[in-house]
């Protein structure tokens, strides 16, 4: 689908920088969430940088995950993304 997510970077500052399947990109910040249930554990730095995809979605292993259409209505859009990201 179009919002989904095709290439995910950690960040300092409990940022991420976001490529989607359509083409745009950006960096999306999570610091507002970071007291927020599940998210309390994205606090841990070695686990944010866990970041992954799963079926399209930002995800971390024990399931912690944002919902696309806030992933999209919070990105931060940027010119260029970084050939690094996995």
């Amino acid at each position: 689908m179009y919002w989904d997510v095709k290439k995910v970077q950690p960040l300092p500052n409990y940022q991420i920088q976001v490529e989607l399947e359509d083409g745009r990109g950006g960096v999306f910040d999570l610091a507002p969430y970071l007291g927020r249930g599940q998210f309390r554990a994205l606090q841990d730095l070695n686990y944010f940088n866990q970041v992954g995809i799963l079926f399209g979605a930002v995800t971390w292993p024990n399931g912690q995950d944002i919902a696309p259409e806030t992933l999209i209505a919070g990105l931060q859009t940027t010119t260029s993304l970084s050939t690094g990201m996995s």
